[in-house]
């Protein structure tokens, strides 16, 4: 397996470690591809649509806890995608694309929750906004996780202890 790319701090230690952006593109398409079968699905299974859904979900879930080159999606570009690309042009910070996964999970664990309960519309919606997030991000490079991600980050910052 590739060694993913990383930029270490200037301490040396990796944790605003940087991955190449064509892999959370790359994640991004594999990523339409399944919240498009989960719309297609639902139309004739709510059921299935909600299982081809959480595993999506999972997928999120990894995402979020590990980050984007360990990844499911991650792996399969490392293995797959990235030995026939020509080198590393440009990099992204991994923390916003963790909150992004979280978010993309959230927006998956409601869809499930609706499909499997019979909430259909719930689900449907919640697949649209999922899938609306994962095509600009595939399409045209624009992660709306990762814009949100520093007013999160600042919010949290500037939360007051409560003691």
């Amino acid at each position: 397996m590739p060694t993913p790319v990383t930029t270490p701090t200037p301490t040396g230690s990796a944790v605003d470690a940087q991955v190449d952006v064509r892999g959370p593109r790359f994640a991004a398409w594999v990523t339409t591809a399944v919240l498009v079968a989960v719309l297609v699905v639902s139309a004739v299974s709510p059921v299935a649509a909600g299982l081809l859904l959480a595993a999506q979900a999972a997928v999120f879930a990894v995402g979020a806890a590990v980050g984007p080159r360990r990844s499911p999606y991650g792996r399969l570009f490392a293995l797959a995608v990235a030995p026939r690309l020509g080198p590393v042009t440009e990099r992204e910070p991994v923390a916003p694309l963790k909150f992004a996964q979280l978010v993309g999970g959230v927006f998956a664990t409601v869809g499930v929750v609706g499909f499997l309960t019979g909430l259909t519309l719930l689900g449907t919606v919640a697949t649209g906004f999922a899938l609306f997030a994962a095509l600009l991000n595939a399409a045209i490079g624009f992660c709306l996780g990762c814009q949100i991600y520093p007013l999160v980050a600042r919010f949290r910052r500037q939360a007051p202890i409560v003691s």
